[in-house]
This record gives C-alpha cells, sequence and structure tokens, in this order.
C-alpha cells in the first residue's frame, strides 16, 4: 500500500495532542460500482465484512465510564483474534504520510503517539501490518472481530483501557475516508488499522477498519 493513501496533518483539540485527519479524495467501500467486493485475501475473516457498507451506529456514551488522563499506551490485547502485542510509537513521516511499526517487526504494533492516548476523550489510533514477506502480521485477524468484541490497552501508568468493537468495516485505501474514520465523536474511542497487505481478487487494495468505544477502565 503506498503511503500517499495514508497522509494526514496535524491538529490540536487538547493540550495533548489531537487524533490526525487524513487528507484523501473521498470515501468507498471496496466496490467496483454498487456490488460488493469479495473482501480482501487476508484477514481470513475480512471477506465477510463488507457487510458493514454503511457507517457504523455509535452506542450512546456510557456516562459512567471516565476517560482517562494521558499516559502512553504500552500493549493491545485483542482476545478474540489471540492479539497481545508490545506499541511502539508511530508519527508523521516528512511526506505527512502516517508512519507503521518497522516491517522486520510484523508483530509490533503502533500507536499514533502525537493524537490521543487510549482510555483518552477523543479518538486514538492503532495501526498494524496484515501480512509481510514472511508471512502473517500482527493484525492478520483483525477482520475477524465482530460487535462486541473487547479490546484492552495497557497503559504507561498501569491502568488499563478496555473498548468494545461496534463496527468493522473494508475500505479502498484508493479513497480511505479519513475525517469519518478519525473524526472526535466527543467520548473516548480507538480505531484499529489493518494498514497494508490487502488485495481483492479484482486487484482493489483495501484496508480494515474496526471502530470501538471505550466501556471500562481498571
Amino acid at each position: 500500500m503506498g503511503r500517499d493513501h495514508w497522509r494526514v496533518e496535524r491538529t490540536r483539540h487538547s493540550p495533548w495532542g489531537a487524533l490526525a485527519l487524513v487528507l484523501l479524495t473521498g470515501l468507498a467501500l471496496v466496490r467496483n460500482g454498487p456490488d460488493p467486493s469479495p473482501g480482501p485475501p487476508r484477514p481470513v475473516a475480512a471477506a465477510s465484512a463488507h457487510r458493514h457498507q454503511n457507517a457504523p451506529v455509535v452506542p450512546a456514551a456510557d456516562l459512567t465510564v471516565r476517560p482517562l488522563a494521558y499516559a502512553p499506551a504500552s500493549r493491545v490485547v485483542i482476545p478474540a483474534i489471540q492479539v497481545d502485542a508490545p506499541l511502539v510509537d508511530v508519527h508523521l513521516e516528512p511526506d505527512g504520510s502516517l508512519g507503521t511499526p518497522p516491517p522486520e517487526e510484523p508483530r509490533l504494533a503502533g500507536w499514533y503517539r502525537d493524537g490521543v492516548a487510549p482510555g483518552q476523550l477523543g479518538t486514538s489510533v492503532l495501526v498494524g501490518q496484515v501480512d509481510t514477506v514472511a508471512g502473517p502480521a500482527v493484525f492478520d485477524g483483525l477482520g475477524s472481530l465482530r460487535r462486541g468484541n473487547r479490546i484492552e490497552v495497557p497503559r504507561q501508568d498501569d491502568r488499563v483501557a478496555v473498548f468494545e468493537v461496534y463496527g468493522v468495516e473494508v475500505f479502498s485505501t484508493a479513497a480511505f475516508p479519513g475525517t469519518r474514520v478519525y473524526r472526535d465523536t466527543g467520548r473516548a474511542e480507538l480505531r484499529l488499522i489493518a494498514q497494508d497487505g490487502c488485495t481483492t481478487s479484482d486487484g482493489h487494495d483495501t484496508c480494515v477498519v474496526v471502530f470501538a468505544r471505550l466501556v471500562a477502565t481498571r
């Protein structure tokens, strides 16, 4: 996947920094016209993720869950797909594209350090590879997540932010809807992005995006 599909610019909405907005050309699911794409061969279950053709319905905010203060994220744990991975910081590249974990470390995921911390008010972003020349990578199974699955993000302040999935979508990287994916919903949310390695049988480059909201802290 070319980096041109992940251009972002820095914005600031809090003392801690804010989520980047991707400067891309518009929204498109992985489609040739209105017909569904068969979905990418990886993640394994991503072929069924194309069902989420409309924006995920954002559940009502749980006012009993208070967002956390800023603290760097250290790991991501996704029990449903057996992921327990260290997080490395990723930043914007000089060309404005969003950085990724080193390709030689396929089991690492990345946290966009210049944005919101997981559990903090706002939308935080974790990115990871789907596959490499050596085989499956950390987010290989991302497309198999379903509504209600939990994602835990341990942080360096010894707190854990717990998120619940409310949507899984497959997008064309040529028309990635950055504003919709990264927008501030007014509460603590998380996006997981499988940032590379997905190509459909008809040649469309795609990516899987998981939408999740904060439901607990400990």
